[in-house]
């Protein structure tokens, strides 16, 4: 009696790992699937990509730099003194 218990424990531990073996392939499929989908769906949507969004991240940093740069440039310019030539307004 053991022996062929043991033979049906064996097939059903067999049965048991091609049953899970096929279900990850089922998951994986299903995985391919829906990542094909979410794509499809994104592209028609257009969305921005992540290089994308780098890219526009790196040009606002360097407009925003460039912007402080000219405003520190203007507030210097506008501390500086007038100079007596700018004062004086020509006669008409």
């Amino acid at each position: 009696m053991t022996q062929s218990s043991n033979r049906i424990l064996d097939e059903i531990a067999r049965l048991a790992t091609d049953a899970a073996g096929a279900a990850q392939g089922v998951r994986r499929e299903v995985e391919t699937v829906v990542r094909g989908q979410i794509e499809r769906l994104l592209k028609e949507m257009d969305v921005a990509t992540r290089e994308e969004l780098e890219v526009l991240r790196d040009m606002v940093v360097a407009t925003r730099e460039e912007n402080e740069r000219l405003e520190a440039r203007l507030n210097a310019l506008e501390a500086r003194p007038a100079s007596p030539s700018a004062k004086a307004k020509p006669a008409p």
